[in-house]
């Protein structure tokens, strides 16, 4: 007689509740566009990034023809994806005089030390380079309204989003990390421990201890030579906080990780992250609760599979 082989998960993952996880797995195709709330709109597409491209020279072309400022929260590092941006505003002479950027989190090591902008495997210093760097001189924003993580700003990180902002970012631009993070807030870290849901939407930018899951995940980008070289990965970061994720206005969500030999780490978390609970154990579902736009590549959307 065969007898069914169970187990707990491993104590270092965060999302535990068997039914939930079993749930999520299970989800169909033609159930993944579905949710309850009607300003949580997702879509399955094929390709993720060009869609990211287009909303926000969208947003950033408005601000230009209606002469009105507006406050972007960006991800990082994504190169190809920000020098296209740059190109369009240079091919269609669009001015950024009204445009306000924030990057989402930044590097640091253990001792409360942010990595510079000359720190090559930096989130700033992709950013500045890819997509500043990249703009006419003549149609750029003022360096001034470029804003990255500094040892001395991110503890008042979020304030100046709010005050720039007038409350929040206009467009949060975001993609749900292995262990279930949003930038760097990740799951099970002392710096974001709360005791109520309502405690956590209410933390700001901090200085994190970063996830096991987190620093393995970024071992396999291509600023750390996509080699699984997790030694190379500081071992801390300075990040937004789910505050700034509650007073954006609007959210953009991208699923797209995967591997050109159909595995991905994002498969899974994904479906946590878009259809289980709203918890501190999957930080990135916090944006069920709010208005966005999340666009699933077909690949994070495949079945899973347990090939014998």
């Amino acid at each position: 007689m065969n007898k069914k082989f169970e187990f707990k998960p491993s104590k270092f993952i965060s999302y535990k509740d068997l039914d939930e996880l079993d749930k999520c797995r299970n989800i169909k195709r033609e159930d993944m566009e579905k949710h309850s709330n009607p300003d949580f709109k997702i879509r399955i597409v094929e390709d993720v990034t060009s869609l990211f491209v287009a909303d926000c020279f969208t947003r950033i072309k408005e601000s230009d023809d209606l002469n009105k400022k507006v406050v972007i929260i960006f991800p990082n590092p994504w190169p190809s994806a920000y020098a296209n941006i740059a190109e369009l505003c240079n091919k269609f002479n669009v001015n950024l005089r009204n445009v306000h950027t924030f990057n989402m989190d930044e590097w640091a090591d253990q001792d409360g030390n942010v990595a510079p902008l000359d720190y090559k495997a930096g989130l700033g210093h992709a950013f500045m380079k890819h997509f500043w760097g990249n703009i006419n001189p003549e149609l750029r924003m003022k360096e001034d309204q470029v804003h990255y993580f500094t040892t001395e700003n991110y503890q008042d990180y979020s304030k100046i989003i709010e005050d720039v902002g007038d409350g929040g970012a206009d467009i949060c631009y975001s993609a749900t990390g292995w262990p279930g993070h949003t930038a760097f807030i990740d799951p099970d870290t002392e710096e974001f421990r709360a005791d109520t849901l309502e405690q956590f939407l209410e933390m700001g930018s901090r200085f994190v201890t970063q996830h096991p899951l987190t620093i393995a995940e970024n071992s396999l980008f291509n600023i750390f030579g996509s080699s699984g070289d997790v030694a190379a990965v500081p071992p801390c970061a300075v990040t937004i906080g789910p505050r700034d994720i509650k007073n954006a206005r609007d959210h953009f969500e991208m699923h797209s990780f995967s591997e050109t030999s159909g595995s991905s780490w994002q498969r899974m978390v994904s479906r946590l992250t878009l259809y289980g609970p709203v918890s501190l154990q999957c930080p990135a579902s916090i944006l069920q609760l709010f208005k966005a736009s999340v666009y699933v590549s077909e690949g994070i959307a495949r079945p899973f599979e347990c090939i014998d």
